[in-house]
């Protein structure tokens, strides 16, 4: 299916948010939303992917 990955138009297999951080090769801690909306770690397993959703995702950077 096709869905937005931090702005980039990508072709994902992954029917949920834990599975495509992993098909897309993030790991870690790591903050994610879905269509605009924060989706917290432990819901990912249970938060479906779907044709055309907007998903982001952020790793924390330390600096000052």
């Amino acid at each position: 299916m096709k869905i937005v990955l931090n702005g980039t138009p990508r072709e994902v297999a992954s029917a949920t948010l834990a599975a495509l951080l992993e098909e897309c090769g993030f790991s870690g801690r790591v903050a994610t939303s879905c269509n605009e909306v924060f989706v917290p770690a432990t819901l990912r397993a249970t938060t479906p992917v779907t044709e055309g959703d907007r998903i982001e995702v952020v790793a924390p950077m330390q600096g000052g």
